[in-house]
């Protein structure tokens, strides 16, 4: 009788998995769009965005975010308060007319050698994902945690290709993007100009 209510519940367990799956289960944004998971709503107390790396880009990103956060009504800083932690990081490693190949060199075969190692061929060597000539990559992550125990209130990611004549643009549009309905958990177009 066992095998029987067991065999009888296998598909009752197995139909409620499948309707338990899209909560496990969450898409990721591509590029082009972005993703904001709001646990919470932003708070209107001060709020400290701090960068995870330091670069000329990040600083010019960070002070549109902190404009964005001031519109809210947030008191803006660079320490004390709710920490934004904000990660910028930029591709660009495979910008220009293509992407960069690594020229091997020709063996050159000693003569009268009996056993002679075949050329290598004349094929570039590069990564992977750059064939088909890679645009430059933009991605921002911003995470809000709360004083009080670090717990994580908000977090968006970001992501657009953004060519090198243009990166501040985009990551304008972006940040934009994700300030406009920023208390609401979606995911949505990037904004990215191009």
């Amino acid at each position: 009788m066992r095998i029987v209510a067991t065999l009888i519940a296998m598909p009752v367990l197995g139909a409620g998995l499948a309707l338990a799956a899209p909560a496990f289960a969450q898409a990721r944004p591509t590029v082009g769009q972005f993703e904001v998971k709001a646990y919470d709503k932003i708070p209107k107390t001060k709020t400290a965005v701090q960068l995870t790396i330091d670069s000329a880009l990040g600083r010019e990103l960070r002070r549109e975010v902190m404009i964005r956060l001031s519109r809210r009504g947030n008191e803006v800083g660079f320490s004390g308060g709710n920490v934004m932690r904000m990660d910028v990081y930029y591709s660009n490693s495979f910008a220009g007319d293509g992407p960069p190949t690594i020229d091997p060199g020709r063996q050159v075969l000693p003569l009268g050698d009996a056993n002679p190692r075949p050329p290598l061929p004349d094929n570039p060597i590069t990564p992977r994902d750059s064939y088909g000539g890679s645009t430059p990559t933009l991605r921002i992550t911003l995470t809000l945690y709360s004083t009080d125990g670090g717990r994580v209130l908000w977090q968006a990611v970001t992501t657009c290709k953004a060519p090198n004549s243009n990166v501040e643009r985009v990551g304008t549009a972006m940040i934009d993007a994700v300030f406009d309905n920023a208390d609401s958990s979606r995911i949505a177009d990037a904004g990215c100009p191009i």
